[in-house]
């Protein structure tokens, strides 16, 4: 039986509860602040809002950071199924679009930001000139059904029943390294040397070790004393001769200031997937970019 609603009792702004969502699971007012592209009063008056609205206390202070009081525990949850479905209705409309105007979102990681996509998107902006592409360059998966982005490159494939995948070709990475700096090494390029080298990492180089040791290689954390979080960064400290540095094959052998480590070596290969939410592939804007990357990544 379809129980009607009765409207006039709901006082609810969304605005508000999603400034309370997005403060829960951001720990803070900048972070959520950041995150929603508002200012930090701004927020913090749309979450106080809220709070006399209904009557009872949402967080607590804990030095910088806010926690969640009983009341905010309690009424998160709700909020957050709200937000799925705020998030769906969405989705559905971006899914109806016929039009091929408007913004287009397409995360990638900061190297195929850099390097990969521009020919592509040049080849969009000349058949879709109304059309806007954003490029959330992030070493961090974005989530699609969050709407952080409409396309994503990843180099995983994605479990989520919601999402599609198509398989691009495989990326192929190699060690990179300045002449200098490889010359500055005895015996240059063999693996003994190479052992002692000083590479450079990212916050976590466990990996890195991992793949680079099943090569023949020694190595340890006293081989990455310098970490960067930025793909861009490392690449640039390798041109510099800061240390060694991995990158895409296609972009280090076009660089005239570095050369392979280990040339004889084959490339690493990582698998590449352009994923997008199932919603969205009835948009003609959405779909106009996916099979374009897909053509020119495949």
């Amino acid at each position: 039986m379809h129980i009607r609603m009765e409207w006039r009792s709901v006082q609810f702004d969304w605005n508000r509860a999603r400034a309370f969502l997005v403060t829960a699971e951001e720990g803070s007012l900048s972070a959520a602040a950041k995150a929603l592209g508002l200012t930090q009063p701004t927020l913090g008056r749309q979450v106080a809002a809220l709070e006399a609205e209904l009557g009872v206390e949402l967080f607590e202070r804990s030095g910088r950071s806010l926690k969640l009081t009983a009341s905010g525990l309690e009424l998160v949850e709700h909020v957050r199924a709200m937000g799925a479905a705020a998030g769906r209705v969405s989705l559905s409309a971006a899914g109806q679009a016929q039009s091929i105007e408007g913004v287009t979102r397409i995360s990638a990681s900061e190297v195929a930001a850099a390097y990969v996509l521009a020919p592509v998107i040049g080849r969009l902006r000349q058949a879709a000139p109304g059309m806007t592409i954003e490029v959330l360059a992030t070493n961090a998966a974005s989530d699609l059904l969050r709407r952080e982005a409409d396309i994503a490159l990843r180099g995983f494939r994605p479990q989520q029943p919601d999402l599609i995948a198509r398989r691009l070709r495989d990326t192929r990475i190699r060690l990179y390294a300045t002449p200098r700096y490889l010359n500055s090494l005895p015996r240059e390029n063999s693996a003994p040397a190479l052992s002692r080298a000083e590479y450079i990492g990212f916050d976590d180089s466990e990996r890195m070790i991992e793949l680079l040791n099943a090569r023949g290689l020694k190595l340890g954390y006293r081989n990455f004393p310098v970490l960067t979080l930025s793909q861009l960064v490392q690449w640039e400290w390798v041109k510099q001769g800061v240390g060694i540095g991995l990158m895409l094959e296609e972009v280090g052998d076009n660089e005239s200031l570095v050369r392979r480590v280990l040339p004889d070596e084959d490339p690493i290969q990582y698998p590449a997937w352009l994923v997008a939410h199932r919603g969205l592939r009835t948009s003609r804007r959405v779909q106009l970019v996916f099979e374009s990357l897909a053509e020119h990544l495949g």
